[in-house]
């Protein structure tokens, strides 16, 4: 990494990553977090909400997920609940949105919010620090993308430099 970016900070931003950079983790439980759709219902992190309003052939929406604070057992998966079939617009939301309208309306605006009102403070302290490598388990930064995950470090950067998609 030294050799791609010399004098970059490299920060871990992943959900194994150091205070206080961990704070940026999808899957930190920062609570308050509004459930888009839901109104007055919230949730303690990002990752809770997508993974509660996630639909799959053989599941509905999990308000328990709402509620994890250990950033573990948050995910739902295929292997167990079948294929997805999209998001619910809300808990009691009758319609499905398909994957990328979700990524638009319930995670950019849900993260953008923890960004805004959660770890506003570190934001301005990675501006401060000059040329800044986030680390992340996947580098999608393309919210279009949506053949991969998208990487939440890419959405830090955007933010910090005043690019959210």
């Amino acid at each position: 990494m030294e050799a791609e970016w010399p004098g970059a900070v490299v920060l871990d931003v992943t959900s194994r990553g150091p205070l206080p950079w961990v704070r940026f983790s999808p899957f930190y439980p920062h609570g308050g977090v509004s459930v888009p759709f839901s109104d007055g219902v919230t949730g303690e992190s990002v990752e809770g909400v997508w993974q509660a309003l996630k639909v799959f052939e053989d599941a509905d929406v999990d308000p328990s997920r709402l509620a994890i604070t250990s950033m573990k057992g948050i995910k739902r998966t295929v292997r167990r609940y079948g294929p997805v079939r999209g998001h619910r617009a809300g808990l009691d939301g009758a319609e499905l949105l398909p994957y990328g309208r979700a990524r638009r309306e319930i995670y950019l605006p849900a993260y953008r919010w923890v960004l805004e009102h959660k770890v506003a403070d570190l934001v301005e302290e990675l501006r401060g620090l000059g040329e800044v490598v986030l680390l992340d388990y996947t580098a999608n930064g393309d919210v279009d993308d949506l053949s991969k995950p998208l990487s939440h470090a890419a959405l830090v950067g955007a933010f910090a430099e005043g690019r959210w998609p």
